[in-house]
């Protein structure tokens, strides 16, 4: 048949550079008003089975949330040292010492090394409704991060709203943090803002941004479905060079929620970058279902035919 996707679009085509998945249910996912939150033996079954799929990383939580936020991380993160996962295990933070002290003592109490993915806003927007300045965002990043590092952590550093922020403001953000010890930065297409060819400009520029500054620094998206584009933004944001990308089971998240992790599988699979196992994948979604309470609508694309797998 001819393919007029054609490129590294096609089957089997080589994308360039090395990337993997990072799986977002547990902690972005659950921000959703219309899911509930499973049990901590339901989360255990999400966490092996994104194991068992083959993903590069995913985030179990925010402990910096209250006690029993962090009890529930470092059973999660005990699960994962004792399943011997070899994924990342990420943890959400604001950029206070506070929650990257909260981070430290999980890792420490379940002996798995966590990465700390610590976020504030980088709009006019997001600036101007919590009234703060670009050296406030400056000190808030580097003072947090400075800690992590300190602690042994990893760190990516996350710009809330990105896809809005000037670049300016991200050259002088994303230079602090890299500096203070950051290993990835995090574009964030919070309000899903971005289109397709927005998420290429600002990958692109941001890789010539730490190609300057960090070369060993990595880029993840991060990416919601405001527009229906989470998919079509999150597989240009990869061929433009990310080296992570987000997503929930589902799509579940916020307002209309995140990036399908079970879609981007397959559309990933599709373009010949990646394989996954389709049963495991059918496997996920269903204890997605059943943990987060919610179906699948009807047509519900690439893995419809598994619905009774």
């Amino acid at each position: 048949m001819h393919d007029w996707n054609g490129g590294a679009a096609s089957p089997g085509g080589a994308l360039g550079h090395a990337f993997d998945l990072c799986d977002e249910t547990l902690r972005d996912g659950l921000q959703s008003p219309s899911v509930t939150n499973p049990s901590l033996d339901e989360k255990r079954e999400l966490l092996t089975l994104m194991g068992e799929l083959g993903l590069g990383a995913a985030s179990i939580g925010l402990p910096g949330a209250g006690p029993g936020f962090l009890d529930e991380v470092v059973a999660l993160a005990r699960h994962a040292e004792a399943s011997h996962m070899a994924m990342s295990i990420t943890c959400a933070a604001r950029t206070l010492v506070a929650d990257m002290e909260k981070i430290a003592t999980a890792s420490q109490r379940s002996g798995r090394a966590l990465t700390a993915y610590t976020f504030i806003g980088s709009s006019p927007m997001r600036q101007w409704i919590e009234a703060w300045d670009l050296p406030f965002l400056v000190r808030s990043a580097r003072d947090a991060i400075a800690f992590a590092v300190r602690e042994g952590l990893a760190v990516a550093f996350v710009t809330e709203d990105t896809t809005r922020s000037s670049p300016r403001d991200l050259e002088t953000l994303f230079t602090a943090a890299m500096g203070a010890g950051a290993s990835r930065i995090v574009l964030c297409d919070t309000v899903g803002h971005a289109t397709p060819d927005g998420a290429i400009a600002l990958v692109a520029w941001t890789a010539a941004l730490i190609a300057r500054v960090s070369p060993t620094t990595k880029i993840d998206w991060h990416g919601h479905d405001d527009r229906g584009l989470a998919i079509a933004n999150s597989l240009a944001a990869l061929g433009a060079g990310a080296h992570r990308i987000h997503g929930c089971g589902l799509g579940i998240g916020e307002r209309v929620g995140n990036a399908s992790l079970d879609v981007l599988l397959g559309n990933v699979a599709l373009r010949g970058w990646a394989s996954y196992d389709a049963s495991l994948v059918a496997r996920y979604i269903a204890s997605v279902e059943k943990a987060c309470r919610v179906s699948r609508p009807r047509g519900y694309p690439t893995f419809e035919s598994l619905r009774d797998v």
